[in-house]
């Protein structure tokens, strides 16, 4: 039996990896310039026209990585936030961190709207104010989180942060210009390609960290499935184990959120997801399982945001809605039905 399931499960990592690769360079080909999968291969070798290969590396393979993060990112906090909580509608922002980091977005754009600041410092400032924002808010949960013992009580403390934040975000709305609120609004839409090659690699080490972090929480976050106190039997530091999840989690959706915007719907509907296909609840296998699973759902929400609408580029975030809503659905439906 236990080799029919590591079958399985190898069967499934090589499909969604060969599916990963086939979806990286479909998204490289796609755009308003047409790129053949000849042009893509001799432009990586270096024997391709200059214009292909200044379109290819300035443009389409930052996006497709920054892609590849973001789904990776999303997936693993949503994963995570899952299990610590055991609610199946939990999301990577439900601590109230993208909050957080549309605050410190909101409090640049609509102070600096009306300053003559260069389109790159604006776009650095942008993600720095986001990055300062998280970042408040992840320590503000780190001391609620060791000061109260009932991780409900952090979840409900969480969303009343979240839901301070954007009272605020709305405050200034109504004061700001209108050159503000729309830049502001455009942010939250989500954007794949805002980052540019010289920032991809902070923003990889950073979400790097947040992996790290995550991959070391596995051993807790299977002990968690069967509550805090199964774990505490088992030997587990629930205070600390707690602390390094939704430490992992702040930095994970937080840088997403700093360089992408808020993008919703992955971080919930994409463990349910890697549930149905491994049909397991061991996050040694899930959450690489949701790592693949994720990286390919945003690389695929990429591609159909561009070829929905010919030379228009539609808001990433109404792509993964229209993607995740049905699979919310199924979740609801399904564990309704568990409860009969």
């Amino acid at each position: 039996m236990n080799k029919q399931i590591h079958k399985y499960n190898s069967l499934f990592f090589t499909l969604l990896a060969c599916l990963l690769a086939a979806l990286f360079v479909t998204d490289l080909s796609v755009g308003s310039v047409d790129i053949s999968l000849k042009d893509i291969v001799d432009s990586l070798f270096g024997k391709e026209e200059a214009n292909a290969s200044k379109i290819l590396y300035r443009f389409r393979l930052p996006k497709a990585c920054v892609a590849v993060f973001t789904g990776v990112a999303l997936s693993v906090s949503g994963l995570q936030m899952q299990t610590v909580f055991r609610n199946p509608l939990a999301d990577p922002y439900v601590l109230g961190v993208s909050s957080g980091a549309g605050l410190g977005v909101a409090l640049f754009i609509m102070g600096a709207s009306s300053l003559a600041i260069v389109e790159s410092l604006r776009d650095l400032g942008t993600y720095a104010a986001a990055l300062a924002g998280s970042s408040m808010v992840l320590i503000l949960i780190l001391l609620v989180s060791a000061r109260v013992k009932d991780v409900m009580s952090v979840l409900i403390l969480g969303v009343m942060f979240g839901s301070g934040m954007s009272a605020i975000i709305s405050i200034l709305q109504y004061f700001s210009s209108s050159a503000g609120v729309k830049t502001y609004v455009i942010w939250t839409m989500g954007s794949l390609g805002s980052v540019s090659t010289d920032r991809l690699p902070v923003m990889g080490g950073a979400l790097l960290a947040g992996i790290i972090i995550s991959v070391y929480s596995i051993k807790p976050l299977n002990a968690l499935l069967l509550g805090e106190n199964y774990a505490r039997s088992m030997g587990v530091n629930i205070q600390r184990s707690r602390n390094m999840v939704f430490l992992g989690t702040s930095i994970l959706a937080g840088t997403a959120t700093a360089f992408c915007g808020p993008i919703g719907f992955i971080g919930i509907a994409v463990p349910h997801l890697t549930r149905i296909l491994f049909r397991q609840a061991d996050h040694r296998i899930l959450m690489p399982g949701t790592m693949l699973t994720g990286a390919c759902i945003m690389l695929l929400c990429d591609i159909l945001s561009q070829c929905v609408i010919k030379d228009v580029a539609l808001p990433i975030n109404s792509i993964t809605a229209l993607l995740g809503i049905p699979v919310i659905i199924v979740v609801i439906a399904g564990y309704n039905k568990k409860r009969r």
